[in-house]
């Protein structure tokens, strides 16, 4: 179980830059005030994030209401890829919710309507229907019940069989936790589904053979017949790391698809929308899903998600068979289409890969300074990590981790707690628009960080 942050007051080292202001106790004791009687009301799983009440957030810094403002490292949760409150952004919420329009279930809307046109021009060609949700979670699991309908569609009652890596994580529902089984999150699951299988990331890490011949051995030992594969999802990149596969494996992976009759399901949910420094996550392979999931960064605000794919897969379902209450609600689509806007105005893509090899540079001077105790360092656009491990081996050190976390948080440098398999990931993710300038500065902070931890 992960630590909770104490509410305990500490007076900080003053600091004041162009993208950090720190003074007095953090937290005052107003915000401990404030905090504990969101304890007193949430359950336990609420305590797990740096203690500051958000007032409001900018750009690539977030506020308290007594003169605090951090440089954000987190993007909430790699939401905020147009950067916090962009003013275009809060106009389209406004003007949505003003007309006034709040809600419609699945009787369309004009913001519907022109986010899913858009949605299927940023597509690959050939995956043309979008089905619009509210959260990650929901869109895997829609990609799960999609997958294997269309294997028992186009195979026997047997083709029902997914395949999905282990360290992966898909959402926290029955069939996201599942497939997605990071940190054992499946266990208070009684009855798993045996026709839910798992092979191993090739991270090159953790996993050190990198060949698809590892996914064929793995599919054989667990006495899986290639034939009974109905889909096989995985996270274009893994948010335990971030962890990316070989660009030849996802190649060899397509090609095995194409000759089982298996649907290839990239989770794009962390990765779109110029995450990684390409609109789409998977460019980075060169190789096309026949599905996809997308949210977070798609509204750099809102809820709402979605699932893109080739028309013989998203039409297995009649009129409404497959619907959802707040699908395509017309400000969440408003504040999407905005942020798409936004993305592509203020070239954010362009952004994230070239202040991506600033950050990943820098990362890989951290490493190296402290290479006893910082195993990976994988990165790419603007999404990366540092993981934390016990001296002489692999095995993850979660205090440092939350150690390092916890400093960076009072020196003015906001990041989420750590994440991956034993926690011992130091997450880095700043909005898309933050400057060169930004990321040096954030990333020096890190590595005193480090270096006060040791």
């Amino acid at each position: 179980m992960a630590k909770e942050f104490p509410l305990i007051s500490t007076e900080v080292k003053p600091v004041s830059t162009k993208f950090r202001k720190l003074s007095g106790p953090v937290p005052n004791s107003a915000t401990i005030k404030e905090i504990e009687k969101l304890r007193e009301a949430e359950p336990l799983s609420m305590r797990g994030q740096p203690p500051v009440i958000w007032d409001r957030a900018e750009g690539v810094n977030v506020y308290d209401a007594y003169g605090n403002m951090w440089l954000d490292f987190s993007s909430g949760v790699l939401i905020t890829n147009a950067g916090h409150g962009h003013k275009s952004i809060v106009e389209a919420i406004t003007k949505q919710a003003s007309r006034p329009l709040l809600t419609t279930y699945c009787f369309p809307n004009e913001a519907r309507v022109k986010l899913t046109q858009k949605l299927i021009s940023l597509a690959p060609q050939g995956l043309n229907k979008v089905f619009v949700l509210s959260t990650g979670a929901e869109t895997t699991e829609c990609a799960l019940k999609l997958m294997r309908t269309y294997g028992r569609k186009t195979g026997t009652d047997d083709k029902s069989i997914i395949v999905s890596f282990e360290n992966s994580f898909h959402g926290r529902t029955l069939g996201a936790q599942q497939m997605g089984s990071l940190g054992g999150g499946e266990a208070w699951i009684k009855n798993l589904d045996p026709e839910i299988v798992q092979v191993p990331f090739p991270d090159g890490f953790r996993c050190q053979d990198t060949s698809f011949e590892l996914f064929e051995r793995t599919l054989g030992r667990l006495g899986v017949e290639p034939d009974n594969v109905a889909g096989v999802i995985s996270e274009t990149y893994q948010g335990a790391g971030p962890n990316f596969m070989p660009k030849q494996y996802a190649k060899d992976l397509r090609k095995w698809c194409d000759k089982y009759g298996a649907l290839l399901c990239f989770d794009e949910i962390q990765a779109g929308f110029g995450r990684c420094g390409t609109m789409w996550g998977f460019e980075l392979y060169d190789v096309l899903p026949d599905l996809f999931c997308i949210g977070k960064g798609v509204s750099s605000s809102l809820p709402i998600s979605a699932v893109i794919g080739a028309e013989r897969v998203m039409n297995l379902y009649g009129p409404n068979e497959m619907t959802s209450t707040h699908s395509g609600n017309p400000i969440c689509c408003a504040a999407a289409l905005a942020s798409i806007e936004v993305i592509e105005k203020e070239k954010l893509v362009e952004n994230s890969a070239k202040v991506g090899l600033v950050l990943k540079e820098h990362l890989q001077l951290i490493k190296g300074e402290f290479s006893e105790r910082i195993g990976f360092a994988p990165a790419a656009g603007l999404v990366a990590g540092l993981l934390m491990v016990k001296k002489g081996g692999k095995d993850p050190d979660y205090e440092l981790a939350w150690n390092v976390g916890n400093l960076c948080f009072r020196k003015g440098l906001l990041m989420f707690a750590p994440v991956g398999v034993g926690g011992g990931c130091v997450k880095i993710a700043p909005p898309l628009c933050i400057s060169e300038e930004a990321v040096k500065e954030g990333c020096e902070v890190i590595r005193e960080a480090v270096k006060e931890s040791l």
